[in-house]
């Protein structure tokens, strides 16, 4: 064999080797990727927190069980704490993210609303919330709420539309109500008629569930 083909079939070795080894780095980045943990933040109020319930029954540890149970691997924290207004919610943000999510579902201003506050302040503190999260470049999924009736139908118009106008604004996907299938349901409920039982939260999850798989690409 003459000098050159020889030079020649060592040199394609070492172009398919070198091929196989960037294929094979390819392939094991992109599969590191695919496997890295999900670190869902639920950063809420009493509904999150899960008022008067066991540990297990919370909206955030059903949430991480039914997501295991379809084989999706995440840890779910929960950042709710009751009676959380959006203006005290506001405040505690910075502590909540060092726990250094790859998600979180932002559920607040039930109790703005139950305390009568002025929807638009509700919308000037979550909207401060939901821009903080696009400056950290955190993936967010929005829960909305509803006004009771007994509030005013003008009322119910300001703080209704809350929700759906920053979703748009800042482009994420929104829920249209947290407490569907839940609210008003007296079997579901605890006796305040305002949080749900462990029944009322599964229901929560079950009804959540394709929005939230959507959400975190599953």
């Amino acid at each position: 064999m003459k000098l050159y083909e020889r030079y020649g079939f060592f040199r394609g070795c070492h172009n398919v080797a070198v091929l196989l080894a960037v294929m094979l780095i390819t392939l094991l980045s992109a599969g590191a990727h695919a496997q890295a943990p999900i670190k869902l933040l639920v950063f809420g109020d009493s509904l999150v927190a899960g008022y008067s319930l066991p540990p297990d029954a919370s909206y955030p540890a059903q949430l991480e069980k039914a997501l295991k149970a379809k084989g999706v691997h995440a840890t779910v924290m929960n950042a709710g704490v009751s009676g959380d207004t959006t203006a005290a919610a506001a405040s505690r943000l910075d502590w909540a993210l060092a726990d250094k999510p790859t998600h979180v579902i932002v559920e607040l201003g039930a109790n703005d609303m139950l305390r009568g506050l002025a929807p638009e302040q509700a919308r000037t503190n979550l909207d401060g919330i939901l821009t903080k999260l696009k400056q950290a470049n955190l993936p967010v999924l929005l829960m909305g709420m509803l006004a009771a009736p007994n509030l005013g139908a003008d009322y119910g118009r300001r703080f209704n539309a809350i929700y759906p106008d920053l979703a748009a604004k800042h482009n994420v996907p929104l829920y249209p109500f947290f407490l569907e299938g839940v609210a008003g349901e007296a079997r579901l409920n605890l006796s305040d008629g305002i949080h749900p039982t462990r029944e009322g939260v599964a229901i929560m999850v079950d009804r959540t569930m394709p929005h939230i798989l959507r959400f975190l690409g599953q």
